[in-house]
């Protein structure tokens, strides 16, 4: 490992940036409500331009404790930052000044069936009330869920079927968010392994439970980690989310009309669906209605030009939302990583597609240039080099937001990768990776603008797991450890001591900055003795195997702290859980930061990873910066 460096302190001129980016978030929210975009300032550094995001209501919510019920919600990024708010339960106010340093308020000795509002203060005004707030009575919301019907596959093997991976996003335009869930049956299948599998299915969930549509993608999508990555977002401004995804002959839209043939059936002896045309479809938030279906890209071609001849590494696919013009979001779907990699970025608008550029390591633009076999099992979304437009950070690999090749280190394929401002001493962006080659360093964290390597761990493993936050209040920055590796390393690379006892999913969840572990159906408090647990989850269940992730985990509801979504161990209820603790700390609703808000949108990506804002939250952090955004 290289040496680590010491810590340097902030430097006056990066202050003097953050205030002007604060002022001109400040300035540029009074003038974008109508969608107007704002550039601030002459340096590119410091241009600012408003990007769009859900308009989304105060998000309230009341967790019961046996002390009382924790009343929180969202500072929205198009608030005053001078706002604070008032805490009504059933119209009589309960606080006795008002709310100023943070979103929450603990009514002491409240039961669980309390019903709150909460009243915004803007300029000395009372605005009106909020949305009434969900309820968690028991520490959490069950909403509502029903199984498709189970079958059989033509060699004779039943199925049923378990609630899987989630996504968020406003479907019907209302200003909550609603669950699109994934439905896996019991013998979905990695790529490697040959055998037919049951059908995958597609429901948009509202938080009461009530189904809005089911789309089944048909016998012709393999069901699996690897082959159906789903983005719900807004792409199209009209305020409510679009839902994105790989279709093929028979897949059925939520209104039950059949994409392409309904009788084809393209799946060979092993299971695998290595022929038959496949499609990229847009279909409507709201009702599940198949909008428009082109050609996916890339197209299939040979199987075996993508590293083998039996379907494994031909249908390994990824799929993103990506800010590429700065201020509306483009869709990023791919395919390949292991050998050839190519990435297509669309745009919808105008009720169509648009392909706004691709990307292939197989052009003679990037032949031979390092980019090939670069792929993670997951993306992330970022704008690694301050230019206000999103970059692709692919694995070992990032392409610009033009659809050119930004930096390779030529590392090679990995399982996990983190982007953030994991070293708020440095400027800009961190990269945290670990790798599956045995002859490469085992994990590295790299400048994310420049893919220059920072320091990293000896070679010699298939590092399987790793994740960087700031867990440790003790060392300044994010700290990093990996499967690998026998130690926690801060934020320059130095050795810590002891590891956390999982190298899973992250979740801030109590009072302070400091991030929690979530693996599996718990959320545990690093310390260096020892962790200590914070919420073990009831009568729920993990997804995706060893992996043992949850359907969803994200600031979801209330303030920035995260709630986590665990299916019932029946699968018939998504089990929403939220904090219960009270904080002192304010920071903005977290879907109103774009690089989190995408990362929830990619976080169902093949081996699903948590999110990470475009700013550093952990201990002796700066004020939280306030987004540059407008709503539709």
């Amino acid at each position: 490992m290289q040496n680590p460096h010491p810590h340097p302190q902030p430097s006056p001129r990066r202050h003097r940036r953050r205030r002007a980016l604060l002022s001109a978030a400040t300035a540029v929210a009074a003038l974008v409500g109508a969608g107007l975009t704002t550039a601030l300032g002459t340096d590119t550094a410091e241009a600012a331009t408003a990007r769009q995001v859900e308009k989304l209501d105060r998000g309230v919510v009341s967790v019961h404790t046996d002390s009382g019920n924790l009343v929180s919600w969202r500072w929205l990024g198009t608030d005053p930052s001078d706002v604070s708010f008032n805490v009504y339960r059933a119209g009589t106010k309960v606080n006795s000044a008002p709310v100023t340093g943070s979103t929450n308020y603990f009514h002491s000795g409240a039961p669980a069936q309390a019903d709150y509002t909460v009243r915004a203060i803007v300029g000395g005004v009372e605005q009106a009330d909020s949305v009434h707030a969900v309820q968690l009575r028991t520490g959490y919301k069950d909403v509502p869920i029903t199984p498709p019907a189970g079958g059989t596959t033509p060699d004779g093997v039943a199925y049923t079927y378990e609630a899987n991976d989630a996504s968020t996003a406003d479907l019907d335009g209302d200003g909550a968010l609603d669950f699109v869930l994934k439905w896996n049956p019991t013998n979905a299948k990695d790529n490697s392994q040959s055998g037919y599998t049951g059908n995958t299915f597609i429901d948009g969930v509202k938080l009461d439970g009530t189904r809005l549509w089911r789309i089944d993608l048909g016998r012709n999508i393999r069901s699996g980690a690897h082959y159906t990555q789903f983005q719900a977002y807004d792409y199209d401004g009209d305020g409510k989310a679009e839902l994105a995804m790989k279709t093929a002959d028979g897949t059925k839209d939520g209104t039950g009309a059949v994409i392409g043939s309904s009788s084809a059936d393209h799946r060979n002896s092993s299971g695998y669906v290595l022929s038959g045309p496949e499609y990229l479809t847009m279909f409507n938030g709201q009702t599940g209605k198949a909008m428009q279906t082109v050609d996916y890209v890339p197209a299939r071609g040979t199987v075996s030009s993508w590293g083998d001849s039996y379907g494994n590494r031909v249908d390994r696919f990824l799929a993103g939302t990506a800010y590429l013009d700065g201020s509306r979001p483009s869709l990023i779907m791919a395919r390949g990583y292991y050998t050839r990699t190519v990435i297509a970025a669309w745009d919808w608008r105008g009720g169509a597609f648009t392909r706004r550029w691709t990307f292939d390591t197989n052009s003679s633009t990037n032949s031979g240039k390092g980019y090939d076999g670069q792929g993670n099992h997951s993306l992330s979304i970022a704008d690694v080099d301050a230019d206000g437009k999103d970059e692709i950070v692919y694995g070992a690999m990032t392409v610009d937001d033009n659809g050119g090749g930004l930096w390779t280190t030529k590392l090679g394929h990995g399982d996990a990768g983190h982007v953030g401002d994991l070293n708020p001493s440095r400027a800009g962006l961190e990269y945290f990776k670990v790798s599956e080659s045995t002859s490469q360093p085992g994990s590295w964290m790299a400048d994310a603008r420049t893919g220059s390597l920072l320091w990293q761990t000896a070679s010699g493993a298939d590092n399987g797991r790793g994740v960087a936050a700031d867990v440790y209040a003790g060392s300044a920055g994010a700290e990093a450890w990996s499967a690998s590796d026998t130690t926690l390393r801060s934020a320059t690379g130095a050795s810590l001591g002891r590891e956390p006892s999982s190298i899973n999913f992250l979740s801030w969840w109590d009072g302070d900055p400091v991030r929690e572990l979530l693996d599996g159906t718990r959320i545990d408090k690093y310390g260096t003795a020892g962790d200590t647990r914070l919420l073990t989850g009831s009568g729920v269940h993990s997804n995706n195997g060893t992996k043992s992730t949850p359907s969803l985990s994200g600031d979801i509801l209330g303030d920035w702290r995260e709630e986590v979504v665990w299916p019932t161990s029946d699968n018939t209820a998504l089990r929403v859980y939220s904090t219960p603790i009270e904080t002192s700390t304010k920071i903005t609703t977290l879907l109103h930061d774009t690089v989190y808000r995408t990362a929830l949108a990619w976080q169902n990506t093949a081996y699903n990873q948590p999110p990470h804002p475009s700013f550093f939250i952990g201990n002796g952090m700066a004020t939280a910066p306030r987004p540059t955004v407008y709503t539709p």
